[in-house]
């Protein structure tokens, strides 16, 4: 358990660290846009792109923040509840992603395109992208380790509980919903058009992307399942948690992202923007998404976290309401 704290507290500071650099980017493209020192993104104009760079602006400093209250003495004081939703959405954004980074980066590298292509702004420098893309890896991975080690650290009877005594009851409908998504994913991401209005639009990013959804919808609702339906003794049980954790987690978080702006080009309509998806059927998968992982994180918190019913004690784990 040290050597692993150890591991965990190297690796919160460097994800702090790894994604610095895009907080800083993200400041100066909005305080050179307002001062017109930089150039504004394409398809955006100024209200709209410093709109946006301010939200993820203030994602990055959250971000950087959780990586740090992952390793200092001070984020064992933060309420439970806090650090729990916030360590989920981090990595259903970030960890989830990975493979979607490794692969994108492998295939630019075979193509020999720059860093940046594929991003529609022609104006963005080599090395921004570079370490744009860096910082995303950087914190990915460094929450992947640095968030377990805090959690055992934490509630570390989450982690030793075995069979019925800690077994999650998920119900039924969150993952046979995260696994309808997921099919319905995986079958774009292969090349379907039933639910696909612009064919023309998807490109390799959106395939990757959406495969990689898929991937995660079905390996979290699968974990889940399993993990209700008592058969988690031939897998390892941390193993079954983490799917289900991290699946959860890129259900809410990315469809939390996607079904708002989904929503806005269904009803506004704008010129400059063509969605691949039907614009009926996206937000109905996307809304299935956010509920599926709400109704499996629920059992995880519920079953893993709080303590067993029994005499109270004036000692123990910190329950995750608190």
């Amino acid at each position: 358990m040290e050597r692993w704290d150890r591991v965990g507290r190297c690796a919160g500071y460097g994800a702090a660290l790894a994604l610095s650099p895009y907080l800083l980017i993200k400041v100066s493209w909005v305080v050179g846009s307002l001062l017109g020192l930089a150039p504004i993104g394409e398809g955006f104009n100024l209200a709209g792109w410093v709109l946006l760079n301010t939200v993820t602006t203030g994602m990055a400093g959250l971000g950087i923040a959780l990586a740090l209250a992952l390793v200092r003495p001070w984020g064992m004081r933060i309420p439970g509840w806090l650090v729990a939703f916030c360590a989920w959405t981090g990595a259903g954004f970030l960890v989830s992603i990975l493979p979607y980074a490794v692969l994108t980066t492998v295939l630019d590298a075979g193509r020999g395109s720059a860093a940046d292509s594929g991003r529609g702004d022609s104006s963005m420098p080599g090395w921004e992208a570079a370490l744009i893309q860096f910082g995303f890896i950087g914190m990915g991975s460094g929450l992947a380790l640095a968030l377990p080690a805090y959690l055992r650290r934490r509630w570390p009877e989450a982690f030793t509980r075995q069979g019925a005594d800690g077994t999650p009851t998920a119900p039924p409908w969150a993952a046979f919903a995260a696994g309808a998504v997921g099919l319905v994913w995986l079958y774009w991401a292969a090349g379907g058009t039933l639910g696909v209005a612009n064919p023309a639009e998807r490109d390799t990013n959106w395939l990757l992307l959406t495969g990689v959804g898929a991937l995660w919808a079905l390996l979290g609702g699968a974990a889940s399942w399993t993990l209700s339906r008592k058969r988690a003794a031939q897998v390892p049980h941390g193993f079954l948690l983490a799917l289900a954790w991290l699946g959860s987690g890129s259900l809410f978080a990315w469809s939390c992202w996607k079904l708002p702006l989904t929503v806005y080009v269904a009803l506004a309509h704008p010129a400059d923007v063509t969605m691949p998806e039907n614009l009926a059927v996206a937000p109905v998968l996307h809304f299935a998404a956010v509920a599926a992982g709400v109704g499996m994180v629920r059992s995880l918190v519920g079953s893993h976290v709080r303590p067993r019913p029994g005499p109270r004690t004036c000692a123990g784990p910190t329950p995750l309401h608190e």
